[in-house]
């Protein structure tokens, strides 16, 4: 083993955590925020559109990612059921359910780091790497991130559309 891999094998523990910690605090009370929650919306829709147009020719990788994205729109509505929301003199305000946020973000990170790890072994043997795209496997997991998040956005659009309209009749 080299330095190089030593070094890795030392960080990687390091660079979870840091995810972990910062996944963590995004899980926490948050101010709703209509912007931000129109951003996730194009941000996790850019998320599937975009390998959606690479795969649509691989039926292997389409249905993964469109069976991933089912189940984190699954996932997504289900926290939406478990958020808490808060109607404040100081504004609105939601508790995300912070485990289930942090496994469907996790999933995603654990996959890239794989392959990351991966594409090093492969450094020097002259082999291609494969493409993102090309498995199965990171489809689901980008299409479980995607819809999770998406449909968490959408969600919350929508909570805050029913508090507007109740202001207006009320």
């Amino acid at each position: 083993m080299n330095i190089t891999t030593l070094a890795l094998l030392a960080l990687t523990p390091i660079l979870v955590w840091r995810i972990y910690t910062r996944l963590k605090t995004q899980m926490a009370r948050q101010r709703s925020i209509l912007s931000r929650h129109y951003t996730g919306v194009l941000v996790f829709g850019a998320l599937v559109l975009v390998p959606l147009s690479q795969v649509l020719a691989r039926p292997m990788e389409l249905a993964a990612l469109a069976a991933g994205s089912a189940l984190g729109v699954f996932w997504g509505v289900f926290g939406l059921r478990r958020t808490r929301y808060e109607d404040t003199q100081e504004g609105y305000y939601f508790t995300p359910p912070m485990r289930l946020g942090i496994v469907v973000a996790m999933v995603l990170v654990a996959r890239i780091l794989y392959i990351g790890v991966e594409l090093y072994t492969l450094q020097g043997s002259g082999a291609t790497a494969p493409k993102f795209t090309e498995s199965p496997l990171s489809m689901l997991c980008v299409g479980l991130t995607g819809g999770y998040f998406l449909a968490y956005s959408v969600g919350l659009l929508v909570w805050r559309r029913k508090l507007r309209r109740a202001i207006e009749q009320g």
